[in-house]
């Protein structure tokens, strides 16, 4: 699948824009479109596309806003500001960071604390010992078999939030403990375990305590999936903030969008997948192909050339679990599906393989989604917070005009058209 260009000749960008050449470089000028020498020998310069296409993007609203609007509810135009997440080229960061590089080197409390206050140090954000020292009573465990996870979370949010009157308080510093509290209690939920100084190793404490380097991939698989700009859920959280409600209310509402199946609730598609591929890799992706399915967890439309979340995490099983068999049926399987569609795997894909490579409980791919995402929500929330603004978009009503009730003897018996 061909990427997107980076950048355009002076033509290419004139023609996308439907300006001369002329106002093309008046745009540069006003810096509306970076350019910069194309090299070699030529004195050509060559021109963002990205810079075009936000250009582009307006010109479209402002001719018809309508379009414009409608075209932004589907990966199109942005419709708010935001400072925590960058997707260009291929390539994810946060607040300018390589979320790659930050998977690798930092703890998801240092994420955490980039994300909700622009600092990769957490000072004493996560260290207060007496909010870690009550271990979870049976009311908190994550419960086994066919019980929904994301409910028990959101069961467990509500009730913790009527005895934190401090989220209320909505200033960064203060959202930001508030999202701690709520990590914290969400770990506990899912370890069974009080949690300590590393949600990741609490996680392994409880999913898996005879493999310690499962904590290197499951706070990898945390940070990757801490936030991936105005998603669905993302969306949700902030327009749940814009109303007031507190960070509880936010992750609730966040976790619900989450779990439904073209969000984070995929992974459930994505482990009937690996499921059915056990009886057969050509199988089961031919009863997909011939019902014309998308195959679950492969192909994401922000990166044309491969989800680099998706990348990175399979790799980091590959080298902790050179040897395991989970990891190699994901390869044959994403093999196969490259071959047959050019698709590469996404982050919904390496979840499961890393739950299922860790020997986790089911549905805990979702569950690592869901920790990993919260981080996101509550960055949203904070910025949302500080904007004072209730977000109330428009509908363009398409119903029938008004109508006129005919009434007999006091009762309604049709309703036409006026």
């Amino acid at each position: 699948m061909d990427a997107s260009p980076r950048y355009l000749s002076a033509r290419e960008a004139a023609d996308r824009l439907g300006v001369t050449l002329a106002t093309l470089y008046s745009y540069v000028s006003r810096g509306l479109v970076r350019s910069e020498a194309a090299g070699g020998p030529s004195r050509a310069r060559r021109y963002h596309a990205e810079d075009v296409e936000v250009l582009r993007s307006r010109k479209v609203f402002r001719h018809d806003p309508a379009r414009a609007a409608e075209g932004a509810l589907s990966y199109g135009l942005p419709v708010l500001e935001s400072a925590i997440t960058m997707i260009r080229d291929g390539r994810l960061f946060y607040r300018g960071y390589d979320v790659m590089a930050l998977a690798q080197a930092c703890t998801v409390e240092q994420v955490a604390a980039l994300i909700w206050l622009d600092r990769l140090e957490p000072g004493d954000l996560f260290g207060s010992a007496e909010r870690r020292a009550r271990p979870p009573d049976d009311r908190h465990r994550m419960p086994g078999g066919d019980q929904n996870p994301i409910a028990l979370f959101q069961t467990m949010l509500a009730r913790a939030a009527g005895d934190d009157l401090a989220a209320y308080y909505t200033t960064p510093e203060a959202v930001a403990v508030t999202g701690a509290h709520i990590l914290d209690l969400l770990v506990a939920v899912t370890s069974g375990r009080p949690a300590g100084p590393s949600w990741a190793r609490t996680l392994q404490l409880g999913w898996a305590p005879q493999q310690p380097e499962a904590a290197t991939l499951l706070s990898a698989a945390m940070i990757l999936c801490a936030d991936h700009e105005l998603n669905v859920s993302a969306f949700t959280a902030r327009c749940v903030a814009s109303a007031g409600s507190t960070p509880y209310a936010v992750v609730i509402a966040g976790l619900a969008a989450l779990q439904g199946h073209r969000h984070g609730g995929n992974t459930e598609q994505v482990a009937q997948l690996l499921d059915d591929a056990e009886a057969g890799v050509l199988v089961a992706l031919g009863s997909y192909l011939k019902r014309g399915a998308p195959i679950p967890g492969f192909g994401h439309p922000l990166y044309p050339d491969g989800d680099p979340r998706g990348r990175l995490l399979l790799n980091l099983v590959d080298a902790h679990f050179p040897a395991a068999d989970v990891p190699a049926q994901g390869r044959a399987l994403s093999d196969a599906v490259y071959e047959l569609t050019g698709l590469q795997p996404t982050i919904d894909f390496a979840l499961e393989v890393t739950a299922r490579t860790l020997r986790l409980p089911d549905r805990a791919a979702l569950i690592l989604f869901a920790l990993g995402r919260t981080i996101g929500w509550i960055g949203h929330a904070t910025e949302q917070y500080a904007t004072g603004q209730l977000i109330r978009p428009r509908a363009r009503y398409n119903g029938p005009e008004e109508r006129d009730l005919v009434l007999a003897g006091g009762d309604v018996v049709a309703a036409t058209l006026s």
